[in-house]
């Protein structure tokens, strides 16, 4: 087997979250190389990364809207990455027991979103940053959704954390108040952005537990962008009844298992994952691949 095709068989075998994290590590990498050929023409190497990363005037936003989302793929250095894919891969190794590949997408991506716009509020509304106008980067918005929204889902789950264990919800709190402290002591715009993402994911885990999805609009919002280029055409048709139909059966299956999930996660909170049966963990495995 040729390396090209072994490359294309180890990244088709990674998970959804694995396969973000490695676009998180190419954005960072990329760049490097960008800065060695921006210097050796003399153009400043910020121009290049202002082109991604997040203004938080909303002038600047009006001529590059995509930045509400790029910006959460550039880091500014490396331990900022390192801790951000790290929190990443834990919080979704939990997630994705649980929930389909679906669910974290939403979270992801529309922590990410909320984020963008909870830093560019506050920096609009708040006197403090009246005279500011700093720029963002990093993911841990998205991040951050996705661990409170587990933190919350399954809050009385125990994890190992070095010598002792202790619940998620617990970590939650932690990982919020921790934010809440440190606005005032720099990164002011990456705190608060933060807590955006943590908000969201707060929400949904509460809106999911009484069968309510609220990240579907974001499902249906490609729907829409899609009929912008293909109204009339069959490829549209064909997009949206498999999408109607990916929604609805989703939305099934969220509703038939939750009640199964909780009993499970009651056994684990109890008495530790080892004294699920073979059955249930090969239910909370296929939940997790769906």
């Amino acid at each position: 087997m040729m390396l090209k095709d072994q490359i294309q068989y180890r990244i088709q075998q990674l998970n959804i979250a694995e396969k973000i994290i490695l676009i998180n590590i190419i954005c960072f990498v990329l760049p490097l190389f960008f800065k060695t050929i921006l210097f050796l023409f003399n153009i400043p190497s910020n121009y290049f990364i202002g082109l991604f990363e997040l203004s938080s005037s909303f002038k600047d936003l009006i001529f590059k809207p995509w930045t509400v989302f790029t910006y959460g793929f550039l880091h500014s250095g490396f331990f900022h990455l390192f801790w951000n894919m790290y929190l990443l891969y834990f919080s979704s190794s939990l997630l994705l027991n649980l929930f389909n590949q679906d669910i974290f997408l939403k979270l992801y991506f529309l922590g990410i979103l909320i984020g963008g716009f909870t830093f560019m509020l506050s920096y609009n509304f708040f006197p403090v940053f009246q005279n500011a106008n700093p720029y963002m980067v990093g993911a841990s918005a998205g991040v951050m959704s996705i661990f409170i929204f587990i933190s919350t889902y399954s809050p009385d789950l125990e994890v190992r954390l070095i010598l002792f264990n202790i619940k998620l919800r617990y970590l939650g709190i932690a990982f919020v108040l921790l934010d809440i402290i440190q606005i005032p002591y720099g990164n002011s715009g990456g705190h608060i952005a933060h807590l955006g993402g943590a908000f969201y994911g707060f929400i949904y885990a509460h809106r999911l537990q009484k069968g309510v999805d609220i990240g579907l609009p974001i499902e249906n919002l490609i729907i829409k962008t899609f009929k912008l280029f293909y109204s009339k055409s069959k490829l549209n048709t064909v997009y949206k009844n498999e999408v109607k139909l990916k929604t609805k059966k989703s939305k099934i299956s969220i509703e038939k298992n939750q009640k199964r999930i909780d009993e499970i996660l009651d056994k684990i909170s109890q008495s530790g994952y080892e004294s699920l049966s073979n059955e249930e963990k090969d239910f909370l495995f296929k939940v997790g691949k769906k």
